[in-house]
């Protein structure tokens, strides 16, 4: 059995860490947890993960981090690109999330290479620092989220509080307005509690196009609590999270740039000098992805990337923002093993894994290890499985499948089988930390799809 395949097992016993699940985003009125600092995750792993990935490992003995607060080799990109328009460079870990999360549309190019930051292995981009939280790496969390720079963001915007209240550089009350609590039982908050998010951790409330770029981009993890309500500054309409701000203008919402003096002293202080090319090749989407696209929509999209399962119909979707680019024909699990619904991440990517595991008298599967807790179940055992992404804690995985040819009918023991070009596609499309909702409209309540945002 593969390493990850086994690994994916244990992580059943780690207990997930007080934070927003992603589902809650897409439910109006729902509490946002995101804490200044990812929770401590409980339980053991029975096995050590494997060491930090091939791109991360040349940086620890130059932040002199501990490799254990690395990226580990859970599949990510061994590649490092190059951006000239800021000249910095981009790989591994930050690399995958980055292009998970819309790349340049959404977070601009980086603007520092990686750096330790509050003891964690981090990179400045132009709308946001990346970092990655090992707390979250077994959890349906993804394992990379945002600097919590809102507070920070806020002061070096709109001046710091004197203690009469005032901003230090003159000027109002900052607490008044758009920085107070809401009320309760106004009409503001009883619209949001219908159509958007109250916030219980700080007051605030998130609603209209700042609530669907929120819901549509993994708000509750990325940008976490908002600080504030909407505000006009500097002609625009701006709202303030934990880790970023929000402007919403004639191009959309969007997420703001890092303020300059914030990046150039304080809590960063980032070195964004550019660093030569040398033998990086540009970054370019079509170098990354080399294998064709073998169900095209015809449609190209922009913004994060994201799969859609959808169990009833037995079809997998691939979005990027809101447009469909690829839709496929695939086969999830048979009774009594049918695949996990719910929202959960690309967390491990093999490009080959041995499966096995043994099955009871009713067919459920009961374990993925070497021997069975019971004589009478029955083994099974297939080789060389291609282009494997583990996205959830149950060992389940979108991989492809060259022993049957029955798509669009359940066959698997819970996996999502694809077929052998769909896989290979998806396989360099979908990089570590791509969201996987899967849903089955006949088994359980369908969220709402995700809205136009970013």
């Amino acid at each position: 059995m593969g390493w990850a395949h086994r690994l994916a097992v244990l992580v059943l016993v780690m207990t997930l860490l007080p934070v927003a699940s992603v589902a809650a985003q897409d439910q109006p009125g729902q509490e946002v947890q995101a804490p200044d600092a990812p929770a401590q995750g409980e339980g053991q792993e029975e096995e050590a993960p494997p060491g930090p990935g091939p791109v991360e490992a040349r940086f620890a003995a130059d932040l002199d981090i501990a490799t254990d607060l690395l990226p580990p080799d859970l599949g990510a990109t061994d590649q490092t690109v190059y951006v000239a328009a800021t000249g910095h460079s981009v790989g591994g870990w930050m690399l995958d999330y980055w292009r998970a999360n819309g790349s340049t549309a959404m977070y601009g190019a980086p603007i520092s290479e990686p750096f330790l930051a509050n003891g964690y292995y981090s990179q400045a981009f132009e709308r946001g620092v990346f970092q990655f939280y090992p707390e979250l790496l077994w959890t349906e969390l993804p394992a990379m989220g945002m600097m919590p720079l809102g507070y920070t963001a806020l002061d070096a915007r709109v001046g710091t509080t004197r203690s009469d209240g005032r901003r230090a550089g003159g000027g109002g009350d900052r607490r008044a307005g758009a920085w107070l609590p809401q009320d309760p039982t106004s009409a503001g908050v009883a619209t949001a509690y219908a159509t958007g998010l109250v916030s219980q951790t700080t007051g605030h409330t998130v609603t209209g196009s700042f609530w669907d770029w929120y819901r549509a981009n993994e708000g509750a993890h990325y940008l976490g609590a908002p600080l504030s309500e909407p505000l006009v500054e500097r002609g625009q309409t701006v709202q303030y999270f934990e880790r970023g701000l929000l402007l919403d203008g004639d191009d959309g919402t969007r997420l703001a740039p890092l303020p300059g003096e914030l990046i150039a002293r304080g809590a960063m202080a980032v070195d964004t000098t550019p660093v030569d090319q040398g033998d990086m090749p540009d970054y370019d989407e079509s170098a990354l992805v080399t294998a064709y696209n073998p169900a095209p929509t015809g449609a190209d999209g922009e913004g994060r990337r994201w799969l859609e399962v959808d169990v009833a119909r037995q079809v997998i979707r691939a979005y990027q923002g809101q447009t469909v680019v690829m839709e496929a024909y695939v086969s999830t699990g048979l009774k009594p093993n049918e695949t996990e619904t719910g929202r959960f991440h690309v967390r491990i990517k093999r490009a080959s894994e041995d499966m096995s595991g043994f099955t009871d008298s009713t067919g459920e599967v009961v374990s993925n290890e070497d021997e069975a807790d019971d004589p009478n179940d029955v083994s099974y055992e297939v080789a060389d499985v291609p282009n494997v992404l583990y996205f959830n804690q149950e060992a389940e995985a979108l991989h492809g499948a060259y022993w049957h040819n029955n798509f669009g009918n359940r066959m698997s023991h819970g996996c999502v089988n694809l077929p052998l070009d769909v896989a290979a596609f998806l396989f360099e499309w979908a990089p570590l930390g791509t969201e996987v909702w899967v849903h089955d409209v006949n088994a359980v309540p369908t969220p709402e799809p995700v809205p136009t945002g970013g």
